[in-house]
């Protein structure tokens, strides 16, 4: 890989059913010199399929990588469109936290609110089943916006 890794983005992508089955995700790497962690996955052949992925590249292998996936009919959305939190509804009551694997909820010590850092959510979506005020959503557009 490319010595300036200068950009690094989770996603969340869709695969229907014909596209399931194919190592798009491989060629990631292979054809675009691209870095990923699978952080969360539901592949099956011949059905549809959904993978979290943290991808990592210079910002023209990035938009190639894309690019291709885009070409090869994965619809790709963008995490931070998947997960919200309704800042008026929560309490900060902390139980989310625990639920939480990848420290995109935290508690700052000093104020005793819950934080919510999008760049680390990987909308795994424990945090919007444990919730009792229903504060944490999963947003449910699927607007394509990633460039």
């Amino acid at each position: 890989m490319s010595e300036n890794n200068n950009l690094s983005k989770i996603i969340h992508l869709a695969f229907p059913p014909e596209i399931s089955g194919r190592p798009v995700i491989c060629n990631l790497g292979k054809l675009f010199d691209l870095s990923f962690n699978i952080l969360k996955s539901d592949i099956n052949p011949r059905q549809e399929g959904s993978m979290t992925l943290e991808i990592s590249g210079t910002e023209e292998e990035f938009q190639t990588g894309i690019n291709y996936l885009k070409e090869n009919g994965v619809s790709l959305i963008p995490v931070a469109s998947k997960i919200a939190r309704d800042e008026d509804s929560c309490m900060h009551c902390g139980m989310c936290l625990a639920m939480c694997p990848t420290g995109a909820l935290s508690l700052d010590m000093d104020t005793r609110l819950v934080m919510f850092d999008l760049e680390k959510c990987t909308a795994c979506g424990r945090c919007t089943k444990i919730c009792p005020v229903r504060a944490m959503i999963i947003d449910p557009q699927d607007d394509n916006g990633i460039a």
